[in-house]
């Protein structure tokens, strides 16, 4: 009998919202676990083993999907936008596969890290002051085991939204940071403006047209207690609401993001992209605020950067898509943020038949939005300028399906949070643990006393340095309030 997305509604949680599911049934900070919210309101939640990776990502992935074909996920159409199989991310450094750049500057973290995962929540958005609360498995019928666990989340839902004003499920002394945490930049404003320039440099040369300019900053706190990865998010999540959200904690590693730029959505036999490049502030002043969408939507520098982006999206689409496939389905509209304005277009293409998720990572990743064109020459120059492995930072994270599905956002208006290590060499090995065996206790050791945070920008001929400069603080403000570190 062929698998199915089997599901279960649960009536009686429809008054709940995703951070108490996730605090009460995930809140050990130790154990892998993940929450992802999507643009249409949905918040999916669930746990899963460790996808062993012991090689390349692509070659694995490629060997897991064609696995997935002998036995097909039968989904009904008005099933929640989500698809167990793999929920993880992979890390910038990805790129060794996927364009044989040089394995010059290995990451700390692993270069992917995804869950294994055949059941989840959904809770949907708000209709009529309510949600719809479903919960997701993989199987032929409920029955056995998957039953078993239907019954035990239905049950522990129902009594969570009978009793709402229960304490939060986390360990007693993990207290609140009794001081702000330290701040530093990779690159001081000399330096960055420096490299700006040197950007500007490579582009008169005729190496590249734009470049993705990034730099790193650690935050990192001496409280026993380590950093609160759910308040981190509950604060970004008001601060800086966006389309693609997540919290992703895998092998003491955690991934908090409030992303504005999909990677990639494959669908049906399709996929699409939206790159996302050019940024303006956002103003409490109605005018002024839109003074400045209306600057941004004119600009030569912004319009052209954007430009140069999505033609490098549309060939490198080009490579699985059937021929004449591609079309720029949306181009330079301004979205509207919190606490940004934006440049967004979008490209589709139909992909070529027995074309998998895999391919499309193959021929798309790293996204030009975060790279530069051409891709190849951009990334070998930003490697020399930066100086660093970018790790999580301007990678992907999100879902790949059973069906063949995905959604991958941009790793962008990202945290990071894990372990420091102290002069004498305290710390964690965050990816120790084997695959499936229980969670290390959340020791002084392994709570998240790091957090890093990964901002740039698309630098072209027409660039005035200080703006850039202006924009990658624009773009870290909500993540150094989210974290106390203003």
């Amino acid at each position: 009998m062929a698998s199915r997305l089997l599901r279960h509604s649960v009536a009686g949680a429809a008054a709940l919202d995703p951070a108490t599911v996730f605090r009460a049934l995930h809140g050990d900070p130790a154990a892998d676990a993940f929450w992802l919210d999507d643009a249409h309101g949905w918040s999916i939640i669930g746990t899963g083993s460790r996808w062993p990776l012991d090689g390349p990502l692509l070659p694995a992935l490629a060997a897991e999907e064609r696995a997935w074909r002998t036995d097909p996920l039968v989904v009904d159409a008005d099933a929640p936008p989500f698809r167990p199989g793999l929920v993880g991310w992979l890390g910038y450094e990805v790129a060794r596969e996927t364009m044989g750049v040089p394995d010059a500057r290995p990451s700390r973290y692993p270069d992917a890290a995804f869950l294994v995962v055949d059941r989840a929540i959904a809770l949907g958005p708000i209709t009529g002051g309510a949600r719809r609360v479903e919960l997701l498995a993989i199987g032929s019928a409920w029955t056995g085991e998957l039953d078993a666990w239907r019954r035990r989340i239905a049950a522990a839902l129902e009594a969570l939204a009978a009793n709402p004003t229960q304490p939060v499920s986390q360990s007693p002394d993990l207290d609140p940071l009794p001081e702000r945490p330290t701040v530093r930049w990779r690159d001081t404003r000399d330096q960055y403006l420096d490299a700006v320039r040197a950007c500007q440099a490579a582009i008169t040369r005729g190496d590249a047209y734009v470049l993705n300019l990034s730099t790193e900053i650690e935050v990192t706190t001496a409280s026993a207690a380590g950093f609160d990865a759910l308040e981190i998010y509950d604060r970004l999540r008001a601060i800086s609401p966006a389309p693609h959200g997540g919290v992703l904690r895998i092998g003491g590693v955690t991934l908090l993001s409030s992303s504005p730029e999909r990677f990639v959505r494959v669908a049906g036999g399709a996929v699409s992209t939206h790159p996302v490049k050019g940024t303006r502030r956002r103003s409490t002043d109605a005018r002024v605020d839109a003074a400045l969408r209306a600057e941004l939507a004119a600009s030569v520098k912004e319009r052209a950067e954007n430009v140069m982006i999505v033609d490098l999206m549309r060939n490198d689409l080009a490579r699985v898509s059937v021929p004449g496939g591609v079309e720029v389905t949306s181009l330079l509209e301004v979205e509207t943020h919190p606490r940004v304005h934006q440049l967004v277009s979008a490209v589709a293409a139909r992909l070529r038949p027995g074309a998998g998720v895999a391919e499309v990572l193959d021929a798309t990743f790293p996204a030009g939005s975060m790279t530069g064109a051409p891709k190849r020459s951009a990334v070998e120059i930003l490697d020399r300028l930066e100086q660093r492995a970018r790790g999580l930072y301007s990678g992907a994270f999100g879902w790949i399906g059973r069906d063949g599905d995905a959604d991958l956002a941009m790793t962008i208006r990202s945290i990071v949070l894990d372990a420091a290590v102290d002069a004498g060499g305290a710390g964690v090995d965050a990816h120790a643990d084997t695959p499936g065996a229980p969670p290390t206790p959340p020791t002084r050791a392994n709570r998240a006393t790091r957090a890093t945070i990964g901002v740039g920008g698309g630098v072209t001929a027409l660039s005035v340095p200080e703006e850039e400069y202006d924009e990658v603080e624009l773009k870290a403000a909500a993540l150094l309030e989210a974290l106390g570190a203003v």
